[in-house]
């Protein structure tokens, strides 16, 4: 008999809830923020928000599809950095090593 070993997500939906939460604090910062210079800062702002529910939908799938979520998660970086300069970075940084843990951990 062969023994399966299974994996624990839970640093993976940890980390990406967190970042996927403080993405959401600062992109709805942004979006109040209309009169602070640049034309587009609620657009960025509205991008950084749906790229930080990405990220909680990614973590809701990590525990079944690891390779979607870990993809998911990875997106959810790239626009959470796009949306917002530098108010967002801490976000980011939480989502990438969400999932590239989710990826590469065997």
């Amino acid at each position: 008999m062969k023994r399966t070993t299974t994996i624990s997500r839970n640093f993976e939906i940890v980390m990406g809830l967190i970042g996927s939460i403080i993405g959401i604090f600062s992109g709805s910062f942004l979006i109040f923020l209309k009169e602070a210079g640049t034309v587009h800062t609620p657009f960025l702002g509205l991008i950084a928000i749906i790229a930080s529910l990405l990220g909680i939908v990614s973590s809701c799938y990590v525990k079944t599809h690891e390779e979607i979520a870990g993809v998911g998660f990875i997106i959810a970086t790239m626009f959470v950095i796009i949306g917002s300069d530098y108010i967002n970075v801490l976000s980011a940084i939480f989502l990438l090593i969400a999932g590239i843990s989710a990826l590469f951990r065997k």
